[in-house]
């Protein structure tokens, strides 16, 4: 596949496993640090523990060989044998597999796991001092790697957690762990979080986030081939509830300038969503006469109206994604890698790209790869930045 412009990947991680065994011990204030999450080894295996409480494993550490793997990652696939070189998380070799697989940029999200102690001092300071390690990796190469810092799920910590963001500079987007939120989004607590994610021009994205409550919904299907079905519906069902209430509660409609991306939930259920949301405005509207008595009816643009001016989403393999550009808008759509994720398509990404974009034209395939990209997040492509670096 031949092509004439960078790629662009807008989803792709930065997990627990992979981080610096120090990340949170050098960041925290030195009050919390001997509680603060760090690295032990128990049982013979390295594992994340804070407050006691183990937070999942670490990579960094040689376990003994287990035997056949269930679930293969993109490492396991690119042949990458010594996984403790954690390389998605140090900056050098995340850039030699991106050049690998011929992709410019990565859009950095973080930690799946959620990251919600009980502790509410140490869970903000936990965030706080992740997004200031995420500043100080990027800067490694700023115009290729573009991280998505963490909000804590809580309207008052995340309007704190964004404000902090906002004066770290350089960020682009921040995550809110949807599925952990609380309250609901229609709480008024959340409009000011909100309205300075607008005034900021800072993206909020949704992804997708591993908590206890879904791994105890899997215990009882371990050892079952179809257990691996069911993160189908984990996708959808963590993300529908809030996708909806950004319409029924009008905050798309209140802030016009605040964009959504939807990420790793996959983008073909949306239409039939946007659909029913169109139809029942529609409804809303029949009885125009009934809520014209009650203080009227608040929601004047149509949902598809409002998802193509100011939601994105993204996709790895998805000819749906081609099919279905015209609904979404050519310029919303984000191609991405998930490295170093087991749904990733590194190392064959482009190869992986050739086979679903067979009936997509030259130009759709530069916006879902570059240039949607490039403009959402001012990335500056190779031929950019040289001319930058020659300018000084």
């Amino acid at each position: 596949m031949k092509l004439d412009h960078p790629l662009a990947s807008c989803d792709d991680h930065l997990d627990l496993n992979q981080l610096p065994p120090d990340l949170w011990q050098k960041r925290l204030p030195e009050h919390l640090r001997a509680r603060g999450p760090k690295v032990e080894i128990r049982d013979g295996k390295a594992v994340w523990v804070c407050d006691e409480k183990v937070m999942g494993g670490w990579s960094g550490h040689a376990n003994a060989p287990a035997g056949p793997k269930p679930v293969f990652t993109a490492l396991d696939r690119g042949g990458i044998t010594d996984q403790t070189e954690c390389r998605p998380a140090v900056a050098k070799l995340r850039l030699a597999d991106m050049d690998r697989d011929g992709v410019w940029a990565h859009v950095l999200f973080g930690p799946v796991t959620s990251l919600d102690f009980e502790d509410e001092e140490m869970r903000d300071a936990c965030y706080a001092a992740y997004n200031v390690w995420l500043k100080e990796f990027c800067s490694a190469a700023p115009d290729r790697l573009i991280g998505v810092p963490l909000l804590p799920p809580y309207p008052g910590p995340a309007l704190k957690e964004l404000q902090h963001i906002v004066s770290l500079g350089g960020f682009k987007q921040a995550n809110l762990q949807i599925a952990m939120a609380q309250p609901r989004l229609e709480s008024d607590e959340w409009e000011p979080l909100w309205q300075l994610l607008e005034d900021s021009n800072i993206i909020l994205s949704f992804h997708v986030t591993v908590f206890a409550s879904v791994s105890r919904a899997f215990d009882k299907y371990k050892g079952s081939p179809g257990a691996t079905f069911l993160h189908v519906k984990m996708f959808i069902e963590q993300f529908l509830d809030p996708f909806v209430d950004l319409f029924a509660w009008g905050i798309l409609e209140r802030h016009p300038g605040l964009k959504i991306v939807i990420a790793e939930s996959g983008i073909g259920w949306l239409p039939w969503v946007i659909e029913e949301l169109d139809y029942r405005h529609y409804r809303l509207w029949e009885g125009k006469e009934f809520w014209d008595e009650r203080g009227g009816i608040p929601h004047k643009m149509l949902p598809s109206e409002l998802f193509k001016r100011q939601v994105y989403g993204t996709f790895q393999q998805s000819p749906t994604a081609v099919a279905l550009a015209e609904f979404y808008g050519e310029d919303k759509l984000l191609w991405a890698t998930d490295y170093p994720h087991p749904d990733s398509i590194w190392p064959n990404s482009i190869k992986t790209l050739e086979g679903f974009t067979q009936k997509a034209t030259p130009e759709l395939i530069r916006k879902i790869t570059w240039s949607n990209a490039a403009n959402l997040y001012g990335i500056k492509g190779p031929s950019q930045e040289e001319d930058a670096i020659a300018a000084e």
